[in-house]
């Protein structure tokens, strides 16, 4: 399977939305295209929408980390919303937890990033 990725701007905000499987096959275009319009449009923070999403391994943690680094150096925030329960574990038993906030929705990640 592969890996649909999309993105939105909403002000200082980039929303990346994906749908598949984040792997070692695809998780190299996330990292370029994310980190390119993150450099291009001065994002601060990002809201990873993982509702379809159906399969990651530790190619994909390290690529979320390294976007959650970047974010970080630009003074902002990263907020993961709409993760189903085996992603959710995989998220849990790395710790990404303990650094990155879980939001139930997109629109609540929006919320509490004030971009309603």
């Amino acid at each position: 399977m592969s890996l649909f990725i999309e993105f939105e701007t909403k002000g200082n905000v980039l929303c990346i939305r994906l749908e598949g499987e984040l792997d070692h096959h695809t998780a190299n275009d996330l990292k370029e295209q994310a980190s390119e319009i993150i450099d291009r449009e001065n994002i601060r923070h990002l809201v990873l929408n993982l509702a379809s999403l159906d399969f990651m391994d530790s190619s994909g943690i390290g690529v979320v980390l390294g976007r959650y680094n970047q974010i970080k150096g630009n003074g902002g925030e990263m907020v993961i919303c709409s993760v189903s329960p085996t992603i959710c574990k995989l998220f849990e038993m790395s710790g990404m937890f303990k650094i990155m906030r879980l939001a139930t929705s997109e629109e609540n990640a929006l919320h509490g990033l004030g971009v309603a």
